[in-house]
């Protein structure tokens, strides 16, 4: 029964409601269910009497339907092919027709089904595209170019292949001359409406959706189509990058208008030109130089100009570092010119940035200190600097030495003019990159970082009169050099960057946190820590203690988890502490709990509750010496009720700290809370979002070993087979489906295992059969050996064979053939390369289908086993394969599904801890089973096998 659309409209209304939208969402997601809900979304968006925001509200529902159910992971549609064939006839004629806001929305939907079946499986989208260009209908263009971008820029970020350039081709063929004609016509509209405002806005938009384009079909190689035009486009190009009209002026100073956008474009695809096609392209370079350089040259100060001047100094930058044009900048007299009119008026601070530092410190920080700023003037201003002395390093450094010079004087009685020294010094002494991990690596050879950060900055660093930008620009010169500071140097400078921490200003107690975060992530090339839980100690319980009292100034959930910045520093000061957090693990606990039950209720900040369960996680990490049963009673409450409120953002974290709980004491009765829990596992709403299940499984897998005989005395193993069906199934899921199959041959009793065995091993083979991926066959070569070696658990090699005849009479010999011996030797961990030698071992020394049935399968164990001890496995104990080794987490892509917590990693499972040298055990192994058979072994040694291989037997059958 099809959806009621009134009803599905209130829904969508409810949403939006912070009181109501739990309860709205839950519906919707039944409805999802119904048929033909998409269409029915569609038709609401569709509906022009309708209040905006619900077709909105529905136009972002149909993308994240469409995101989440029109394709498996193989392409197969999951929903009716009449349900999909009519979203596609209906789906660009709607967007077109919609407003911005939904079009944008549509835009992205339309791109997720690009993604699937553009364009083997659409191939009449582009001739429909080009079907409804029109010579002066800026409406309908727009939309026709905003779906175009929505597909096209897909290509972008991709590496070249060929099935990319065949997609590319087919829509070269039909699109790309169509679309320059277009080009063209806008170009005529715009000189023909030049004197009516709103016409010409609206054709200028046309112009930046047809320049957007224009790069995203440009971006892989320049169309054949462009080349033949490459006279008549660079016209054109350079037209508007020096077209001024006042009718299209903005009055507001920080809002770029619609000139400054198309301009920003036009450089762009310059600096996409001159790096990618400057053979093709160069001979038209020189005039866009003369205008840009014009063009930064005249331009103001005001924000709504600043990603016009940042895309136009990327575009100076690409010539900068193109052989063929950069020897112009080679000239004392030109880079003092570059320097005056060009990177001065853009590293200088301006009030803006001023009233931004003051006025909104936590964006100020983000902009500056994390990247996000590559459109900021001072960033692309700095980095065309930096091109120009990577060119040519004692010449600017000569040229931008004296400016350096000039500012630090003046600076002496205004630090605006220090700040600009120390913006200046930044660019010419860094060499390469600031890396995340290490700052700055490499420097300049002409200047020196230490001595110019004691005679110029450090003072600012202690001086408590200093500016606030002032202190911060001190502690930022630390940050990116930090590794080039030597031990005794950061520990002078430790204290006074701490001291830093009780400032005043949000900024420069933030700066500092960031700094000592990023110094105790920081590790010498062989890894070992450079600043380590030695030097912290002392302090460690008041740092956390003030950046605790930080984080809680404001107690709402929103600005409460505004700064991640200082999360992030408690989070690493609890990893670089390790088990001597146990000092003070009850503090740290009231903060964190209090910060939990806070932040639940609306969370806003995916990094800061990142680093926040990773704090938590490193106190059950490594807080836990004297048991887990205390942890768990701190933890449980506010855990449980963020499960019974289904608080989605922090479930998976919620999970992997519980199973962490359970890992660590694997052995003993389950708690009460750990048996109540299991029930509402196994239900498969929970499975059914996809970022719950890594952390889920992990949970159930740890569970299954301290809850193995309730579980099999309530009927719990089909249900928990049910769940590794479903795991299975899905590639992406299926590493978590052996995790899961692990446990439970590892924890059920055979006799409980053995009525569902034929049918995993079916299953198994099943995706054996269909181009298993590698991963694939080395967890099922991994659970073969698990069961195979499983002699005394009532398992082993003989089992596994009487399961494989039940599915197929001598299927084994295949499987054996086929996967596991040319598989075993890829097996990289030590620990299942260990597992293998005892499987084999155990296959030889006791398997009677090994000695009868399989008498040349023995020998080919024998060799397999010998091949795995030439380089015999050693598995290291304690901080060896289980070491928390953390990432840096600022590529984690937050909100895209499961984020693992790294405090929290799960630990290397050593099946047989007890076997620490593997050569002696198979000695001792195969010896004993030798007396055990009557000297059998010894004679299938000398029947079975060569001579090479009797010589490399002696020593493990005396």
């Amino acid at each position: 029964m099809a959806s009621d659309l009134s009803q599905i409209a209130q829904l969508l209304d409810a949403t939006l409601d912070p009181i109501k939208h739990k309860k709205a969402e839950a519906a919707l997601k039944l409805e999802e269910k119904k048929p033909q809900f998409s269409l029915q979304l569609l038709k609401i968006v569709a509906t022009e009497n309708l209040e905006a925001k619900i077709r909105l509200s529905g136009a972002l529902c149909f993308k994240n339907f469409i995101r989440h159910n029109y394709v498996d992971e193989d392409r197969n549609y999951k929903l009716p092919i009449d349900e999909v064939n009519t979203i596609k006839q209906e789906l660009i004629g709607l967007m077109i027709a919609c407003p911005a806001t939904i079009q944008t929305q549509l835009g992205e939907a339309i791109s997720i089904i690009a993604d699937s079946d553009f364009w083997d499986r659409w191939d009449t989208l582009v001739a429909d595209l080009v079907s409804r260009f029109s010579p002066d209908d800026f409406k309908v263009n727009n939309g026709v170019l905003e779906v175009a971008h929505s597909i096209f820029a897909r290509w972008r970020p991709l590496y070249r292949s060929d099935d990319l350039y065949t997609e590319i081709n087919h829509v070269l063929n039909t699109f790309a001359l169509p679309f320059l004609n277009l080009l063209s016509a806008t170009d005529q509209q715009i000189t023909t409406h030049a004197n009516d405002k709103v016409a010409l806005k609206n054709y200028f938009d046309t112009l930046s959706l047809l320049i957007k384009v224009f790069y995203d079909l440009s971006c892989q190689d320049m169309p054949p189509q462009f080349e033949s035009n490459l006279e008549h486009i660079s016209t054109l190009l350079h037209k508007y990058l020096t077209y001024e009209n006042p009718l299209l002026a903005t009055d507001d100073d920080s809002e770029a208008g619609i000139v400054e956008i198309v301009k920003a474009d036009i450089c762009e695809v310059l600096q996409l030109y001159v790096t990618k096609f400057d053979d093709d392209f160069g001979r038209y370079t020189q005039v866009f130089i003369g205008s840009a350089w014009n063009l930064l040259s005249a331009i103001g100060p005001e924000t709504k100009y600043d990603n016009l001047v940042s895309k136009a100094l990327h575009f100076l930058t690409a010539i900068a570092a193109s052989p063929t044009h950069s020897s112009a900048f080679n000239d004392e007299n030109v880079l003092n010119q570059v320097s005056e009119k060009v990177i001065l008026p853009n590293v200088a601070l301006r009030e803006a940035d001023i009233e931004l530092f003051e006025d909104e410190p936590i964006e100020f920080i983000r902009r500056d200190l994390e990247g996000s700023d590559t459109d900021s003037r001072r960033r692309a201003a700095t980095d065309f600097l930096k091109q120009l002395q990577s060119n040519f390093e004692a010449l600017v450094t000569s040229v931008a030495g004296r400016y350096i010079n000039h500012y630090l004087e003046q600076g002496k009685t205004n630090w605006k003019d220090k700040d600009t020294a120390i913006s200046l010094f930044l660019a010419v002494a860094a060499k390469g990159a600031v890396t995340a991990a290490h700052g700055v690596r490499t420097v300049n050879s002409q200047v020196n970082v230490v001595d110019f950060f004691q005679q110029h900055i450090a003072n600012d660093l202690i001086a408590a009169d200093a500016e606030p930008i002032s202190k911060v620009d001190a502690i930022k010169y630390l940050y990116t050099f930090r590794s080039q500071l030597s031990k005794e140097q950061w520990q002078m400078a430790f204290q006074p960057l701490v001291q830093n921490l009780g400032s005043e200003n949000y900024v420069v107690y933030t700066y500092a946190a960031i700094c000592v975060e990023r110094l105790l992530f920081l590790t010498d090339d062989s890894g070992v820590r450079f600043f380590g839980r030695a030097d912290i100690e002392p302090v460690a319980k008041d740092l956390l203690d003030h950046l605790f009292k930080l984080v809680e100034k404001e107690n709402s959930p929103a600005k409460l988890q505004e700064n991640e910045f200082l999360m992030r520093c408690i989070m690493r000061v609890l990893i670089v502490m390790n088990t001597g957090v146990g000092n003070f693990a009850d503090m740290v606990l009231d903060h964190l709990v209090a910060i939990t039950n806070i932040i639940k209720t609306n969370p806003s900040n995916p990094r800061f509750y990142y680093y926040h369960f990773e704090a938590l996680g490193a106190i059950v990490t490594y807080g836990s010496s004297a048991g887990t049963a205390k942890l768990e009673g701190r933890l449980w409450e506010p855990f449980n009720q963020i499960i019974a409120e289904d608080v989605n953002e922090f479930i998976p974290y919620i999970f992997q700290i519980l199973a962490k709980l359970l890992e660590l004491e694997p052995s003993g009765a389950l708690s009460s809370n750990f048996q109540a829990l299991v029930p509402p596992l196994m239900m498969p709403t929970l499975w059914e979002t996809r970022g719950n299940i890594p952390a889920l499984t992990r949970l159930l897998a740890a569970i299954i070993p301290r809850a193995a005989n309730s579980i099999v005395a309530e009927n719990q193993v089909q249900p928990i087979l049910g769940i590794f069906q479903n795991l299975l199934r899905i590639k992406k899921t299926e590493q978590n489906a052996f995790d899961l199959l692990e446990s439970i041959v590892l924890s059920i009793p055979r006799n409980a295992l053995e009525p569902y065995f034929k049918e995993i091993l079916s299953l198994l083979f099943t995706k054996l059969q269909s181009s298993p991926s590698d991963s694939f066959k080395l967890r099922f070569v991994r659970f073969y050996h698990l069961v195979s070696a499983r002699v005394d658990a009532g398992l082993g090699t003989d089992f596994f064979v009487s399961q494989v005849d039940l599915v197929q009479n001598n299927l084994f010999v295949q499987i054996y053939l086929g996967i596991v011996l040319p598989n075993s030797d890829l097996l990289n961990r030590p620990v299942d390369r260990k597992l293998a030698v005892i499987s084999f071992a155990k296959s030889m020394g006791d398997s009677a289908a090994f000695a009868q049935r399989y008498q040349k399968g023995w020998r080919f164990t024998c060799e397999a086993m010998l091949k795995l001890l030439l380089n015999a496995p050693k598995v290291a104990t304690g901080t060896g394969d289980d070491v928390v080794n953390e990432a840096d987490v600022d590529d984690i892509g937050f909100g895209l599904g499961f984020t693992a917590l790294n405090t929290c990693k799960k630990s290397i499972i050593d099946v047989y801890p007890e076997i620490q040298d593997v050569k002696v055990w198979v000695r001792q192994y195969l010896t004993d089973a030798n007396a055990r058979h009557s000297g059998a072994i010894a004679k299938y040694i000398m029947e079975r096998l060569s001579d090479e291989g009797k010589a490399a037997m002696a020593i493990y059958v005396g």
